[in-house]
């Protein structure tokens, strides 16, 4: 099949032919249909998360099963699914306790004693996330995947596999914001537009968009924004406090940086709390005030993929975008093709995008 390969940090993904074994026992072989070019993608391009290389990016993605091994009852040949890296094995402490996204992973991956599910003649290649979508194929485990009916196109159903769950399942789930509260968004990109979504669905009052771009702060508005800051004109913090009249209830960071993991939780009000999604650096440290944690009550977390139970959330989303109360459509900024993978990568750094979506 072919894949976009990456080699080195900093480097273009070259699209190249790579073997494929067979499905084992618990494992599944999927046709990719669609997937999204994801800023976590970028990360380990540029070098922000490390991963042993040579390997197959890519993880926001929905397909076709084409093969089964001989355990899987869930999935079988023709079904549609989504990907989610989520992959959960269903019996640790955290899978057994509600929380399949902070799964331990005992047994979803292959042994080094085993044959590698990706290679190059003798040469092993890692899946991002234990998928790697940004391929023709992925043979993943049966618990990285959700069924799906067939009356929704691959790009739509693409999107939810990152993305639509992460920031939606971050408001939701993570945060469970509460009705008529108010919420400010820092980074309006894919999983930003998705936070000021899930508030919307959460019954919000008052949702505020904050970025320096100012297309996606038009997007932003669209997708249910009641106020928008532009960043670049700096005081942010104050003007969230001016617009509010001291700070918001909920504050969501979507981009991944320390500066602005900061701001959200200095724009908080006594009480509230502010959840980081963005994927900050490794290694960077965030400072705050210890004080304010004591006097005023605020708090900071961390969500990783919306604190999702896939299976369980991913068909919810469809209904909500059957029901037009999900905007899908309006996510995808352009679609690509595989030998498209470093556009895809340099329009999201000049800010053009709210998802770039390869086809196959």
């Amino acid at each position: 099949m072919k894949a976009a390969v990456l080699r080195e940090v900093n480097r273009p993904l070259e699209v190249e032919d790579v073997e494929t074994d067979q499905p084992g026992p618990r494992e599944v072989l999927i046709r990719t249909g669609a997937t999204g070019v994801c800023h976590s993608d970028l990360h380990y391009v540029e070098g922000k998360y490390t991963i042993p290389m040579p390997v197959v990016l890519g993880h926001e993605a929905a397909g076709t099963i084409e093969a089964t091994g001989d355990q899987v009852t869930y999935v079988k040949p023709g079904d549609r699914v989504i990907t989610c890296l989520s992959v959960f094995c269903g019996h640790c402490d955290r899978c057994l306790s509600g929380r399949p996204n902070l799964c331990r992973r005992p047994d979803v991956d292959r042994s080094d004693s085993e044959p590698p599910r990706l290679r190059q003649g003798g040469t092993r290649i890692t899946q991002m996330a234990q998928l790697g979508s940004f391929a023709e194929q992925m043979l993943v485990h049966e618990h990285a995947v959700v069924k799906v009916d067939d009356d929704m196109p691959f790009e739509q159903l693409a999107l939810i596999g990152c993305g639509v769950t992460t920031g939606i399942g971050a408001v939701l789930n993570t945060a469970k914001v509460e009705p008529g509260s108010t919420v400010a968004v820092v980074g309006c990109g894919g999983v930003g537009l998705n936070c000021i979504q899930g508030a919307v669905l959460a019954g919000a009052l008052r949702i505020i968009a904050i970025d320096s771009v100012e297309t996606k702060l038009t997007l932003a508005r669209e997708f249910g924004a009641t106020d928008v800051i532009d960043a670049s004109g700096g005081d942010v913090v104050q003007k969230v406090r001016e617009l509010t009249g001291g700070g918001v209830d909920y504050s969501f960071e979507a981009i991944g940086t320390k500066e602005t993991a900061e701001q959200c939780f200095e724009m908080l009000a006594a009480g509230s709390t502010a959840t980081i999604i963005g994927m900050i650096p490794e290694g960077v440290k965030i400072e705050l005030d210890a004080g304010t944690f004591l006097r005023r009550e605020r708090k900071i977390q961390g969500s990783s993929m919306g604190s999702n139970r896939f299976r369980i959330d991913m068909p919810r989303y469809i209904e909500f975008y059957r029901q037009g109360r999900l905007k899908l459509d309006e996510l995808v900024s352009q679609r690509l093709r595989l030998d498209q993978v470093n556009k895809a990568f340099e329009d999201m750094k000049q800010g053009n995008v709210a998802r770039s979506v390869i086809t196959f």
